[in-house]
């Protein structure tokens, strides 16, 4: 019997086998979908998720990042990371490197979806497979979450995200969000001759046109055009429980607040890590803490930011407050750096 099956090819779930497999277990991974996967991302790994992915062996492509930039019409506020710089990497170079070192580990990827779950008595029963752990690392939208009945509400705004490339040389170190009524712009570097570029809101409409309404970003980017335009979302989603018998969630199948912070796969990769541990000591209902650990720090960040930005009166002045106390914005941000 095999000791652990990942439903979910992607970033997180990949990292899941790559520790499983550092542990010495059976693992391998289900994903209907072949080749390298992309999807609506920001782009900017944190420098928790850059050293996590290191020791893991993944070596990626991008450049460094020096740190965060808010920006706000002529008003802006920088903060520097103290420990070590992020990562700017295209998602499907990030995912291309994540396959490549599953494959160097050694780690079967099938390529079909998990379509029933079953709980046996000493295992999981995948598809009528015994496997001792299933981990469910199958996206915001998660089938395997859905089978177990561990979908619960999610209140409030319905915000979205759009994601494209510009062909051009990035023009700052920094991630930089810029900010107005409509939501959040993301700039991040992620090639020599490459920019991501992305935006979270809760109205709808074509990226190009939600750009207008960051106009010292639109003036940036001038005529150039973006490539093909890729969307998330509703970012806002909850599980009742991370854990179901032997079955655990990570990563985005496990809940999620939004991308605000930027900081998804820094937390996805170090709930990863927690799993396997659980795994590994035979103890998965540990888990359930294990996750909420993890989270808290985003988690709190996330939605004060969030409440902060639904006040009309508010939100105008978050750049202005952070331009205004420099030393709280660095320090928030480096929480955010550091290893959960």
């Amino acid at each position: 019997m095999r000791d652990l099956l990942v439903a979910g090819g992607g970033p997180v779930g990949l990292a899941t086998a790559l520790y499983a497999a550092r542990a010495g277990l059976d693992v391998a991974v289900r994903e209907p979908r072949r080749g390298v996967i992309d999807k609506a991302c920001g782009e900017g790994l944190m420098p928790s998720a850059v050293a996590a992915l290191d020791d893991l062996g993944v070596r990626l492509d991008g450049v460094p990042i020096e740190g965060i930039r808010y920006v706000d019409g002529d008003h802006d506020a920088r903060a520097s990371f103290r420990s070590a710089p992020g990562r700017g990497v295209a998602r499907t170079a990030l995912h291309a490197a994540l396959l490549d070192a599953v494959h160097d580990a050694g780690v079967p990827v099938e390529h079909r979806a998990v379509a029933r779950v079953e709980h046996g008595a000493g295992c999981v029963r995948v598809d009528g497979e015994a496997v001792a752990h299933l981990v469910a690392a199958d996206g915001l939208h998660s089938p395997t979450r859905r089978l177990l009945g561990l979908d619960a509400p999610a209140h409030g705004r319905r915000r979205f995200g759009l994601n494209a490339h510009l062909p051009t040389q990035p023009w700052t170190s920094y991630v930089e969000v810029h900010w107005s009524p409509l939501g959040e712009a993301y700039v991040t570097p992620v090639g020599e001759a490459c920019v991501g570029v992305a935006v979270l809101t809760d109205r709808p409409g074509r990226l190009v046109d939600l750009l207008a309404h960051f106009p010292t970003l639109r003036r940036r980017l001038g005529t150039a055009e973006l490539t093909r335009t890729r969307g998330a979302g509703p970012l806002r989603q909850r599980s009742r429980a991370r854990v179901q018998g032997r079955v655990l969630l990570v990563g985005d199948a496990a809940g999620y607040v939004d991308a605000l912070t930027g900081e998804g796969i820094a937390v996805g990769l170090a709930q990863a890590r927690a799993a396997v541990d659980r795994v590994v000591t035979g103890d998965p209902g540990g888990y359930e803490d294990d996750w909420r650990r993890v989270t808290r720090r985003h988690d709190l960040i996330t939605r004060a930011l969030l409440t902060a930005g639904r006040h009309p009166t508010v939100r105008p002045r978050i750049v202005h407050a952070a331009a205004a106390l420099p030393g709280l914005f660095e320090s928030v941000v480096n929480q955010l750096a550091r290893p959960a």
